[in-house]
């Protein structure tokens, strides 16, 4: 029994294994397919101009601009939001039908389509607020979508602290609140920082929401009034020059910068969390 018990995991773990490499594997083959086919429409003129067909320019920096105040906007309102809203259903709330039903909703909202997410802020958002077609717009409907993915993600990270670091702080006399701020969140970062991760890859690669919301110009908003202005984030300019223009020179380029900046990032994250 143990001999067939140990021969059966020892296949899963082959499996498992086999999986995971030929995902990886398949991962770097299509990243280094974009990226090969994106760089011979790579310059200087493409990071750094505007994009203007009637002018013949079609450069992208708009769409650099508008996706990073995208991002930056979408996690200001989420993350404090989702990170809140996980501390409470994990260290307050008492486990019983309420909070069943609120993690039964949020995971139904993970499995929304885009779509709907955009048309919803088209209606609320942008219709029946007058916030138009704007930033905040955007950035209010995307936080909602991926709010979800932030509070459970934070959720089982602190769930994963061990329990004796709660008991330990609350012997010596702190406070809950205390103990919460000061030692449980502390541990629980690298999990905060994943959903953050998460949560600016899927802000990054949406279209339809984006569209429905932030609109499709592609100019740099101006300084002071960069939450009322329609921006065009870089996924976005990557549908409109491939089916819309027929450019797949341009919509390689764009592609293997937009995989550039998601790994810088991601880098840039992890390097700030080590630093605190």
């Amino acid at each position: 029994m143990n001999r067939k018990r140990r021969t059966k995991d020892l296949l899963l773990t082959i499996l498992i294994w086999a999986f995971s490499l030929s995902g990886a594997v398949f991962l770097i083959w299509m990243l280094i397919s974009v990226i090969s086919k994106g760089l011979p429409g790579i310059n200087l003129e493409l990071i750094t101009s505007e994009y203007n067909l009637y002018k013949g320019r079609t450069g992208i920096l708009p769409m650099i601009a508008g996706t990073l105040i995208l991002i930056f906007s979408t996690l200001v309102i989420t993350v404090p939001i989702g990170v809140c809203a996980a501390i409470y259903l994990t260290e307050y709330a008492k486990q019983g039908l309420l909070v069943r039903t609120i993690r039964i909703a949020t995971e139904s909202l993970s499995g929304i389509p885009s779509i709907i997410y955009g048309l919803f802020g088209f209606i609320f958002f942008k219709n029946s607020l007058g916030l138009g077609f704007s930033v905040l717009s955007g950035a209010l409907t995307l936080s909602i979508m991926v709010l979800p993915l932030v509070v459970r993600t934070t959720e089982e990270a602190l769930k994963s602290v061990d329990p004796g670091y709660r008991e330990a702080s609350l012997a010596l006399g702190a406070s809950r609140l205390y103990t919460t701020c000061r030692v449980v969140l502390p541990c629980a970062i690298p999990g905060i920082l994943t959903a953050v991760i998460l949560s600016m890859g899927r802000v990054i690669g949406e279209t339809a929401a984006v569209i429905f919301t932030a609109g499709s110009v592609p100019k740099i908003p101006r300084l002071g009034r960069f939450l009322t202005s329609s921006i065009r984030t870089l996924s976005v300019h990557l549908y409109v020059v491939a089916l819309e223009e027929a450019d797949f020179t341009g919509a390689y380029a764009t592609a293997a910068i937009l995989i550039v900046i998601i790994a810088v990032l991601n880098f840039t994250a992890k390097r700030i969390v080590r630093r605190i």
